[in-house]
């Protein structure tokens, strides 16, 4: 009798491999087209660590071709635990480089962190950002499709991003000879000689005017920005990362161009490389990268921001419930008390639902379906925030209970058991944060731009064990003042007693 054999379809494993090879492709070429460009800009301004997953054969091989997987998926492969081994150097013109060396994935992540984040647009709001924006928009030898089409033939990914410290350029490509070089040429072209083409400025300032008015319909971007400008005034982190509609309507191609060369320049940079190189390429590629850039000088330290008065505003919107943010400028990134901070304010707000401040707020008065707090560190004093969304009619009430719930954990501190399950969320979720090399190459990059040690990563959790109530009550007694509370609420009505801003009456 003949084998009768299954009437569903069969395929040979080079079918298999084309098939895979020419989805990929498909992908990519999607993630080009007009209008995806940006939406991964915006994406690499706002994106949060991913969680990690296991992913099998990432770079897959036969007799025949080649196929290239995502390298999304790649670099989202975890990373072994170990003791990290931070290399460190400088280049000749004073670039600062850290590098981490892993062979768990065929792949290079480099990130370059400039001190060219919104601190630095003097009178111009929205600089810092628009000239990011326009890196890889174009050279003299490329047009802004010929760096999208070489860099998806590489399988590499390119992104930017500006801050209010900083602002980074980044690449992502396979460590094989033949991808890494070419991928390099390209990267070192576009950081060096930007060409700001004219009709790529337009339409890039286009976008950021269109991308400010949707801010302006955003009840939480409105309350952001009228915190940092009501808590910093005339300090450079009141000035809107964002821009204005003057300031971005006026912006010419010189006053691009001129950031660019005060910034962009090898003597502002910290190099964080990770991956799958030994130290002599790594060595290489920040050499080169050295040479490309002019030498510059680096930017000025920030100055400290002034003690603001405790003060409430309002800004008019209409809604069914009211944004609200509360906090005071705080700590330096590199504060010492910033370990008891961080344990602090996992019991305070920033342990979701077993936190003070939701039990207070949210489970025991439902007043808020979130409430939150967190310490932004940064080159200069950062602020500490506290936010909720509360019903309009329960807006006040809820605003006591905030600062009720703060003064009374600053007063008494935490409890033993708060104290020990803070530190145990913190250990347990710490791994996550240096899992991959994207994350890693984050803080590297971090590590460099704040002057944190090279031992940071490594000792981490030795000094979140080591904190005590007492230390908790004597780093929030430094880092925040309740008397000096900016307090901003958005909403339908101004409650009693308050200013409203003349933008949104």
């Amino acid at each position: 009798m003949a084998t009768k054999r299954s009437s569903s379809p069969r395929f040979s494993r080079q079918a298999l491999n084309m098939i895979i090879l020419i989805t990929s492709i498909l992908i990519l070429v999607s993630l080009t087209l007009p209008g995806s460009k940006e939406a991964l800009q915006q994406q690499a301004l706002t994106s949060k660590p991913i969680s990690e997953t296991d992913n099998a054969e990432l770079f897959a091989e036969n007799e025949d071709s080649n196929t290239l997987k995502s390298l999304d998926i790649i670099a989202s492969k975890p990373v072994k635990p170990h003791q990290i081994d931070i290399q460190s150097w400088a280049t000749q013109k004073g670039a600062k480089v850290l590098f981490v060396e892993s062979r768990e994935v065929p792949m290079v992540d480099i990130r370059l962190v400039f001190n060219a984040g919104s601190a630095r647009d003097g009178t111009q709001p929205g600089l810092a950002r628009f000239t990011n924006s326009m890196l890889n928009e174009g050279t003299d030898n490329y047009s802004v499709d010929d760096i999208a089409r070489h860099f998806e033939s590489l399988g590499a990914n390119f992104s930017n991003g500006s801050y209010r410290d900083m602002a980074m350029v980044s690449l992502r490509t396979l460590s094989d000879k033949k991808f890494l070089d070419k991928a390099l040429d390209l990267f070192y072209e576009i950081i060096s000689a930007p060409s700001f083409p004219k009709d790529s400025i337009e339409r890039i300032r286009k976008q950021l005017l269109i991308s400010l008015e949707h801010q302006k319909q955003r009840p939480d971007k409105i309350a952001s920005g009228a915190f940092y400008q009501a808590l910093y005034e005339q300090h450079p982190y009141g000035i809107p990362p964002e821009g204005t509609d003057d300031s971005l309507k006026s912006m010419t191609q010189s006053d691009l161009a001129n950031f660019y060369q005060r910034y962009y320049v090898a003597s502002n940079l910290v190099i964080a490389i990770v991956g799958d190189i030994t130290t002599e390429q790594a060595k290489a590629i920040a050499n080169q990268i050295d040479t490309v850039l002019s030498a510059g000088a680096p930017a000025s330290r920030l100055p400290t921001p002034a003690d603001t008065a405790n003060k409430t505003l309002h800004k008019v919107f209409s809604s069914t419930q009211s944004h609200v943010l509360m906090g005071t400028s705080s700590i330096q990134r590199n504060d010492p008390t910033r370990y008891a901070l961080t344990v602090g304010n996992e019991i305070l707000g920033g342990g979701g639902f077993a936190s003070r401040l939701n039990k207070v707020i949210r489970q025991d008065k439902g007043l808020a379906y979130s409430v939150y707090s967190y310490f932004s560190a940064m080159a200069a004093n950062g602020p500490f925030i506290m936010g909720l969304q509360t019903r309009n009619d329960q807006r006040q009430q809820a605003l006591d209970l905030m600062r009720q719930t703060l003064i009374q954990f600053m007063n008494e501190g935490p409890t033993e058991q708060e104290l020990n399950d803070a530190k145990e969320n913190i250990i347990n979720s710490f791994p996550l944060s240096i899992a991959s090399n994207s994350s890693m190459v984050g803080n590297l990059g971090a590590i460099g731009f704040y002057d944190l040690p090279l031992d940071y990563l490594d000792q981490y959790l030795s000094h979140i064990e080591k904190v005590t109530v007492a230390d908790i009550k004597k780093a929030f007694a430094k880092a925040v003042d309740p008397d000096q509370l900016v307090t901003i609420t958005v909403g339908p009505a101004a409650p009693t007693g308050t200013n409203k801003t003349p933008s949104q009456q």
